[in-house]
């Protein structure tokens, strides 16, 4: 597998190296030796799967307040989204920045977010299922989310909204 580092630190595009046969391929998605060489979390207490069945459809920006942020590894298993990451630690470096990156079924890519951010994501396919890997239990009393379309951040969404939800698009800016 390849680890690759993103705009924002301590984020990562996490790849994996096809070995290929007349059968098709064979590919790590997850090593634990790989993340630990560049002190990853590993510890996954909870794993999420969001089903989406319009293209268009916005998810986010949704993380939980301290002490229960999360970190969090993302995969699109079936269709395609657009996925967006924002910084939101004060003292970092890359602080109230944006990362956006296609996650998709074909190109098989996760995206590694650490603690510290706001996370969402657009389908770009009917039928869209993404695989969440979660460090934290979810907490409703934490969650917390940013307005999708803040201008503060300037996401470019690929695609016109079809689907978000009331409490999606109530959310405030930042």
């Amino acid at each position: 597998m390849i680890i690759e580092g993103t705009s924002l630190s301590g984020s990562y595009v996490v790849m994996p190296e096809k070995i290929k046969d007349e059968r098709g391929f064979f590919a790590r998605n997850f090593c634990q030796k790989e993340f630990d060489k560049i002190d990853l979390n590993t510890d996954w207490v909870q794993s999420n799967i969001s089903f989406n069945s319009k293209e268009g459809t916005v998810r986010g920006m949704h993380y939980q307040k301290d002490p229960y942020s999360e970190v969090k590894l993302v995969r699109c298993t079936m269709g395609a989204i657009y996925d967006v990451i924002i910084d939101l630690r004060c003292n970092s470096a890359t602080y109230k920045q944006s990362f956006g990156i296609k996650l998709s079924s074909d190109n098989r890519k996760a995206l590694y977010i650490p603690k510290g951010f706001a996370h969402g994501f657009q389908t770009l396919a009917n039928n869209t299922e993404v695989l969440y890997q979660m460090s934290t239990y979810y907490a409703p009393e934490a969650a917390r989310g940013i307005r999708w379309n803040d201008p503060l951040f300037n996401i470019s969404w690929p695609l016109p909204i079809s689907s978000i939800t009331e409490k999606d698009e109530l959310y405030e800016s930042y």
